[in-house]
């Protein structure tokens, strides 16, 4: 295998989510592909052009030359307007023409990956436009490509693959910034902890701890007396960190214990958009 090693789990997990969008559309006629996802504003066929258009950006293509229109309500900053590019100019696009297209799409970027032999450290111009290193370019791509596989399975009712490779992935992912959204963007109290109980599919159990500067560090150990406790399944964590529920929306499959006012806080502030 010429993948460096540290990079295998992250090609596995795009693989095992890219190959499952695949025989989710295949088989969907015309009208299928107009179905709406819970990703804001976008359609299943939306979707699937979101992930074609970022793999062709991953193998280096050229971005479409294309204006959007004006009136796309969803599209409210640059990176949303960057990334719709790729969606607008498919979106008149046919079945047959959006399947042909993503299994070319997998063949390709399927190569491209065997045949990568670049160090996890090198700087790469990942998608929308950022430099950085390939180890993050590929985690982030098997992160979004699973979450955008989950909107397709609730748009289509064929739900599944909630422990898959991406899923352990995009636990990573969102773990990693709870420090931040509990200190920071929460406003939790120095000295304060906050635990949070995921069970299902993929479980864990994991305790922030604000430090009397106010950082934020996560561990796996619980807490005596936190200040609050967040109790809730994996799907329901899943989509509020990813913008595709409300707090409110899903409050019967949310258990707070403690402090409601800052459990509301960090509920509020767990949105990170892949």
């Amino acid at each position: 295998m010429s993948l460096h090693p540290s990079l295998q789990s992250y090609a596995d997990a795009w693989t095992h989510s890219v190959e499952a969008i695949s025989e989710l559309v295949t088989p969907l006629v015309e009208g299928e592909w107009n179905r709406a996802t819970p990703c804001p504003g976008w359609s299943v066929r939306d979707v699937v052009s979101h992930v074609i258009g970022t793999d062709c950006e991953m193998l280096g293509d050229p971005r479409p030359i294309h204006t959007l229109p004006r009136d796309l309500y969803h599209v409210q900053n640059e990176s949303q307007r960057y990334q719709e590019i790729q969606v607008d100019v498919r979106r008149h696009h046919t079945a047959p023409e959006m399947v042909s297209e993503l299994e070319y799409t997998i063949i390709r970027r399927s190569r491209q990956l065997r045949n990568e032999t670049r160090e996890p450290s090198t700087i790469v111009r990942g998608p929308r436009a950022v430099e950085e290193t390939l180890e993050f370019a590929m985690r982030r791509r098997a992160f979004d490509i699973w979450v955008h596989e989950q909107d397709l399975r609730q748009a289509l009712g064929r739900p599944g693959n909630l422990d898959s490779p991406g899923a352990y992935v995009t636990r990573d992912m969102l773990l990693a910034v709870l420090p931040k959204i509990v200190a920071k963007d929460a406003g939790a109290p120095a000295g304060s902890a906050v635990v949070f109980d995921v069970h299902g599919p993929v479980e864990f159990l994991r305790t922030v701890r604000i430090d009397a500067e106010g950082k934020g560090t996560i561990d796996g150990a619980p807490s005596l007396g936190p200040a609050a406790t967040l109790a809730l399944d994996w799907e329901t964590y899943v989509r509020l960190s990813c913008g595709r529920v409300t707090p409110e929306a899903v409050a019967d499959r949310i258990k707070t214990e403690g402090d409601a006012d800052l459990a509301s806080a960090i509920l509020h502030s767990l949105t990170v958009t892949p």
